[in-house]
């Protein structure tokens, strides 16, 4: 029952429902495709660790980030039902967008009047998979907030980003801590013992072993929602916090193996190295975004890699 309803993703990104707020004026946000996983030996820092000063191996996901380019912007209104979009977004035409949506030719320019009495403004982004070598041209598109307490900057930084490209350098910083939205890997169907974890029964119990021990009390008669069944098994949306950026690098023959990574390819991009794992199979797209909850002890300063395993998983 900690993830009720079990219900599967609607679209292959995850959706950002809350943005931690900053005082920089810049965008909250990021996404990238995941390459895979290595591992990497660095120098451990942390101030109570056990092996502060010690060489120590880690787990580590690789993403690739190619820049995503800024194509609209949408307003947002406060009443007393709460924020809600006014309905000033605006696209601008770019080739691989048309394979996404309809679009016109007309070029975008902001309307001073709509501007009144709004709250908020966030940008309209869309990812350049193209750039990358996983054989994709359609682009996710989605919003990433602002930060920034002033709405006079929010919007000029806004109207200055029409059009253009926006890096992951530009963002996030090594030694950040983030976290990342992503849908998980689909598993299909699959029964009670690998669904919900309930223990395999004896072979004289009952008919079944791999089934539930109980289907609950006589009365009601209709089944319970408790009881674990068969179903579907994955492709959720879910949201691991602060994630540890180690590395933000664009220098791609240090990290491509000999043959390229297994299932994805070769890296073109900027790519990062995220502590530990991530949500979802290769070539899904991860969202990052500002952390949402400070860690008791920061580990703010990038740590000193020593050797990232770049040897072929074939």
């Amino acid at each position: 029952m900690q993830y009720w309803p079990r219900k599967r993703a609607q679209r292959r990104y995850a959706r950002v429902r809350n943005w931690a707020s900053s005082s920089n004026v810049k965008p909250l946000g990021f996404a990238g495709y995941k390459v895979g996983m290595t591992h990497v030996l660095y120098t451990d820092a942390g101030k109570n660790s056990k092996s502060k000063g010690e060489d120590i191996t880690c787990p580590i996901t690789v993403l690739e980030c190619p820049p995503l380019k800024v194509i609209g912007y949408r307003l947002y209104k406060k009443d007393v039902y709460g924020v809600k979009a006014s309905g000033g977004s605006a696209f601008n035409a770019t080739k691989e967008l048309s394979r996404k949506m309809k679009i016109t030719k007309k070029e975008i320019k902001f309307d001073d009047s709509k501007l009144d009495g709004i709250c908020d403004i966030r940008l309209i982004v869309q990812t350049q998979p193209a750039l990358t070598g996983i054989g994709k041209k359609i682009p996710e598109i989605f919003e990433i907030a602002i930060g920034g307490n002033d709405i006079k900057a929010k919007i000029d930084y806004a109207k200055n980003s029409i059009g253009k490209d926006i890096r992951i350098s530009e963002v996030f910083a090594e030694g950040q801590s983030v976290d990342t939205h992503s849908i998980t890997k689909g598993k299909g169907t699959q029964g009670p013992v690998k669904r919900f974890g309930v223990s395999i029964r004896q072979h004289k119990a009952e008919k079944t072993k791999r089934g539930p021990a109980t289907l609950g009390p006589w009365h009601p008669h209709h089944g319970n929602y408790t009881v674990p069944h068969a179903g579907k098994m994955g492709y959720h949306q879910r949201m691991q916090m602060n994630k540890w950026i180690m590395k933000i690098s664009d220098d791609v023959k240090k990290i491509n193996p000999a043959g390229g990574w297994l299932a994805y390819g070769t890296i073109r991009n900027e790519y990062i190295f995220l502590k530990g794992s991530v949500d979802g199979p290769s070539k899904r797209l991860i969202r990052m975004t500002v952390q949402m909850r400070d860690l008791r002890t920061p580990q703010e300063t990038p740590p000193e890699i020593q050797y990232a395993s770049v040897r072929s998983k074939q």
